[in-house]
């Protein structure tokens, strides 16, 4: 597997991704300057976490605009696999790759601790390591985690199966108190309707060694790994 990490002005998770990948993994990593028009052959994408270009205007608004975008978007199109973390969720959003938006935080302070996710689905390339209502904990850090979508679109994307993560307690309850930034639906993570591209605010790329506090992103990890390793389907659509 051969992974490139976008790297945009004010990224500052890139690094950690790449870590994850190249030396936890041990797979292939690459860094993708935002500037670049290629994508090195990828077989992941991974839009980081930070704050790209200052988070000028809103979140991810300006970062839509650079050339590796264009790429990235066609990768996407046509079946390839991206993970945008955190700012890189709300670039996706920007981009018209995954529904719905990323709003200020519902207390309008900047979230950062760990927290616990319910996986919905085990049938994804994300998510095929994982089992249906398994309790993942990784840590959150961001000011813009409030995802949104009107109330008829929140429904299909529910109906689509599109929402892979929602945040929960360390017993896999879904509450308001779980919740660490008024995400519609406790929602922490969707996918596309083609479900190749993963949106999600928590940070796996964080959360691969024990001295983080837990491994648990290595399951989503893992399970692009097997997606790129595996005939077609059977690691999940």
């Amino acid at each position: 597997m051969k992974v490139g990490v976008v790297t945009f002005p004010g990224s500052n998770c890139d690094y950690d991704s790449y870590a994850a990948v190249k030396h936890i993994q041990k797979e292939q990593a690459e860094f993708l300057w935002h500037k670049s028009t290629d994508l090195a052959g990828a077989d992941l994408v991974i839009l980081p976490g930070g704050f790209s270009y200052g988070d000028y205007l809103r979140a991810g608004a300006i970062a839509r605009f650079s050339p590796i975008m264009d790429e990235v978007i066609k990768f996407a199109n046509s079946g390839g696999m991206v993970i945008g973390i955190c700012n890189g969720f709300q670039v996706l959003t920007e981009c018209g790759l995954l529904p719905g938006a990323l709003m200020r935080n519902r207390h309008l302070r900047f979230s950062c601790k760990q927290v616990y996710l319910r996986t919905e689905r085990s049938d994804t390339r994300f998510s095929n390591q994982c089992t249906v209502g398994e309790v993942l904990k990784m840590p959150v850090a961001h000011g813009e985690g409030n995802y949104f979508f009107q109330d008829e679109n929140i429904r299909e994307l529910e109906d689509n199966g599109q929402v892979l993560f929602r945040y929960c307690d360390r017993d896999g309850q879904v509450t308001d108190e779980a919740n660490p930034n008024g995400s519609i639906n406790n929602i922490a993570g969707i996918i596309n309707r083609e479900g190749n591209v993963l949106g999600m605010m928590p940070h796996p790329e964080r959360a691969v060694e024990p001295v983080l506090g837990s491994v648990d992103g290595l399951k989503i990890l893992d399970s692009v790994r097997a997606a790129c390793t595996q005939p077609a389907g059977a690691a999940g659509r």
